[in-house]
């Protein structure tokens, strides 16, 4: 049984103007989230800003999301860190609070070997019970999962069900899918690959694009797996100039801009993250409105 099938949004974390976690802002985003589709919430990943959130902070916010999603729609929490005891820990009290799954991101900096990789999340996966989705980010991490070290994982670690690719290389995703043959769940990482993913049998997405656009991330998935591909093609191809103009700086930049363009209010970001260039945020208002989002 997968975690969840469909669009996952990777949810931003508000911040007030003294930079402190704005947790009546995110309650209002799982609201609309769930209101428009969303099929999860992945809160705490990359793009909650986790490296920059103290542990309490971190832990803050995975309980409030369950508790304020209230079983509706399942809930992931990003608890991956380049210290495997780190990494345990966090996952232990998120599986405390009632998280449906935890997504863990590859050791960062460290660069671990390919055995180090294995070492690294078995050890982890013998320490809880919920499932986990493993996240293969190499741009961002500087070490990549290969295949085959993904598949030795999930069998010697029965609670890894499911991996989130966001390595953008399609040809690595293909042999992923033939040697897992089913026995991981596969994500596409990548807004702009969502459909070549499912093509390869891949469950949905975890996605940046959901937090400005839930249920459009949500029908590109749901036509894809109700047989209407051409429909779910025709809206991945519209959603590309505002899916690039969401990455024209690094994630969470220019989705926080959105959010903030959208009038949500989400504030902004923790340093060493900077606001958005005039030029670019331009860029982002032009593919938002040709997209057909609102820009107040």
């Amino acid at each position: 049984m997968s975690i969840f099938t469909g669009a996952g949004v990777a949810i931003v974390t508000p911040m007030k103007p003294d930079g402190e976690v704005n947790f009546e802002k995110l309650g209002e985003l799982i609201e609309y989230q769930i209101a428009h589709k969303t099929d999860c919430i992945i809160i705490c990943g990359t793009t909650g800003e986790s490296s920059t959130l103290s542990h309490e902070e971190h832990l803050a916010c995975i309980k409030y999301a369950v508790e304020k999603t209230a079983g509706r729609i399942p809930v992931v929490a990003g608890t991956g860190s380049n210290c495997t005891e780190t990494a345990i820990y966090l996952s232990k009290e998120a599986e405390k609070y009632g998280v449906d799954g935890v997504l863990l991101v590859t050791p960062y900096y460290n660069k671990a070997t390919q055995n180090g990789l294995f070492e690294h999340f078995t050890t982890i996966a013998k320490e809880i019970n919920v499932p986990i989705i493993l996240y293969n980010v190499p741009s961002r991490t500087g070490c990549n999962i290969s295949p085959e070290t993904a598949v030795r994982i999930a069998k010697a670690a029965k609670n890894v069900v499911g991996i989130k690719e966001a390595s953008g290389n399609i040809g690595q995703v293909a042999k992923l899918a033939r040697l897992a043959d089913g026995l991981l769940d596969i994500y596409s990482g990548n807004d702009d690959q969502i459909v070549p993913v499912l093509s390869l049998g891949g469950k949905g997405v975890i996605s940046v694009l959901s937090n400005i656009a839930p249920e459009k991330a949500h029908n590109i998935v749901a036509s894809y797996l109700d047989g209407d591909v051409k429909t779910s093609l025709k809206l991945q191809l519209e959603a590309l100039d505002v899916i690039d103009a969401l990455f024209c700086e690094v994630n969470p930049i220019p989705v926080k801009a959105a959010l903030n363009m959208m009038g949500k209010e989400v504030g902004g970001l923790r340093r060493p993250l900077t606001e958005m260039e005039e030029a670019n945020q331009e860029k982002l208002k032009k593919a938002m409105t040709e997209y057909g989002i609102e820009v107040k």
